[in-house]
């Protein structure tokens, strides 16, 4: 299998090189050819299969820029895995399990990144939106899929505050109608002191009644202590 790279849409070439170790089935390992240098030498981080290189001295930008590059390249890799998935089990019937088991991946990770896959074709993905987006989403509809990717593109929702809005749209919490007191007749001193009490704490009276009512009913709850 080929290894692919994507380059920035800029047209110019990012900083992370990559040297590509792979292990053939039945053969020894060997090293593919590092890429071209793309920035000074000294500025070059390297990726391997075991994980990245740095050099010794590396800017804040250039160690910034592969960061947004290579979650751009994991996120990516989510789509590209599934939709080779979705091709293998159209095209070549139960032999797509062969290739899965000769390359070593994982079925049930592989799987998902395919269900997922089917339920988006290439024109309804936002490429501004996570794959884990999608994944969110992908239970719902055609109209409720591409009503809710939109909102957190608009709203520039992550992938944690669009699942808590799907829950909270599914899960509606009851709205109750608010309870009145009952009409009281107080003493004319009580409520002077109530109003004085309201007024050192800076509330309005119904306010402070609210509270203090509520601290009260707090406190009564309480277990009482044993002898």
């Amino acid at each position: 299998m080929s290894t692919t790279r994507t380059e920035p849409t800029t047209g110019q070439r990012h900083p992370l090189d990559r040297t590509t170790r792979r292990t053939a089935p039945h053969g020894p390992t060997r090293h593919l050819p590092a890429a071209e240098p793309r920035t000074h030498r000294g500025q070059q981080i390297l990726t391997t299969r075991v994980g990245l290189r740095f050099p010794a001295a590396l800017a804040f930008e250039t160690w910034e820029q592969a960061g947004a590059k290579l979650f751009e390249t994991a996120d990516s890799f989510a789509w590209c895995l599934g939709d080779w998935l979705v091709y293998g089990q159209d095209k070549y019937g139960d032999r797509y399990r062969r290739a899965i088991d000769t390359a070593g991946l994982d079925y049930q990770t592989l799987r998902n990144y395919a269900w997922v896959a089917r339920k988006f074709t290439m024109d309804r993905r936002h490429p501004e939106l996570s794959f884990q987006h999608h994944a969110e989403v992908a239970p719902l509809d055609h109209a409720g899929q591409d009503l809710w990717l939109a909102r957190a593109h608009e709203n520039r929702w992550s992938k944690s505050e669009l699942r808590r809005r799907l829950r909270a749209a599914r899960n509606p919490v009851p709205v109750s109608a608010p309870a009145k007191l009952p009409d009281l007749t107080l003493p004319a001193q009580a409520m002077d002191r109530w109003q004085a009490a309201a007024g050192r704490a800076g509330v309005p009276l119904d306010d402070w009644i609210i509270t203090t009512l509520e601290q009260a009913a707090a406190a009564a709850a309480q277990p009482v202590p044993g002898p």
